[in-house]
């Protein structure tokens, strides 16, 4: 099984592909960027793509919508990875040894406080917090600590100096599987399916959004997010991406029905498993 990430080995997106994909033989596409990672999955069909979508202490990765909206693949999963982060440095280093710290920005600004507590350390911004450990382990940067996962340590021959040094202790992403449309049936299986994504446009004219809400209301399907993102080059309009959660799939189709001629461009990008869901039925 191929799984297009963006980052290294070591980081959260390759933790969570192998929480999701426990017990499945996966190979790891490494990608500099998320659109790195969506090219992959054009030029190969059968890869699949792990993509995180919104952090809690960090929000929604806007970027990803657009991309996902434009790539033409399905959501076919979700994952929700509890981000702990550690530091580490050389084996034959200790705390007296490091200058200077580097990781993801929104890595870094996640463990502000332990930051705080040693201000003799220069903080410098990756692409990557298992990228990180990895140029510091193959450069040898004596001085130099990483913070990222702590399953990083052991792939690059790192020795972890203090784990959980993240300044919430409730810090999770929440992360989207993605497949090209025609494995997305085999992956998912619609029918079974308790959660949607959807993305729409509305005329500009006054309630058209509470419209859209009151007939998922009268459906009984849930709304768990929804995001606007402003549709470029058209002044003061945007485009609403939609969670829905519901427990009859026939009348999640059916409402979906009833709001299409509402909406403009209304396109679903897939029918999946919630995580708690799947994490209950696996649990059985």
């Amino acid at each position: 099984m191929k799984i297009a990430i963006q980052g290294e080995a070591g980081s959260y997106h390759d933790v969570a592909s192998h929480q999701y994909f426990q017990g499945e033989d996966i190979e790891l596409l490494c990608c500099e960027t998320f659109e790195d990672m969506f090219q992959e999955m054009k030029d190969d069909e059968n890869v699949i793509g792990m993509m995180a979508i919104e952090n809690t202490i960090a929000g929604s990765l806007l970027h990803n919508y657009e991309l996902l909206r434009d790539s033409g693949v399905q959501i076919v999963g979700e994952h929700k990875l509890r981000i702990s982060h550690s530091i580490m440095c050389l084996p034959d280093e200790d705390w007296d040894d490091i200058t200077e710290v580097n990781s993801h920005p929104v890595a870094l600004m996640q463990c502000r406080d332990f930051l705080k507590r040693h201000k003799n350390f220069k903080v410098v911004e990756t692409e990557d917090t298992a990228g990180a450990a990895k140029a510091i382990s193959e450069q040898q940067l004596h001085g130099h600590a990483a913070i990222c996962s702590k399953f990083a340590a052991p792939l690059y021959g790192m020795k972890v100096l203090e784990e959980g040094i993240e300044t919430n202790k409730h810090n999770q992403t929440r992360f989207l599987v993605l497949a090209d449309s025609w494995l997305a049936d085999e992956l998912s299986k619609p029918q079974q399916s308790d959660k949607s994504s959807i993305v729409f446009s509305l005329p500009h004219e006054e309630g058209s959004l509470s419209q859209v809400l009151s007939i998922f209301s009268f459906y009984k399907i849930n709304l768990t997010k929804i995001q606007s993102l402003p549709i470029i080059g058209r002044e003061w309009e945007y485009l609403f991406y939609i969670d829905l959660t519901y427990g009859d799939y026939t009348r999640y189709r059916q409402s979906i029905d009833a709001v299409r001629p509402l909406t403009k461009q209304l396109k679903v990008l897939g029918e999946y498993k919630q995580f708690e869901t799947r994490l209950k039925q696996s649990s059985l």
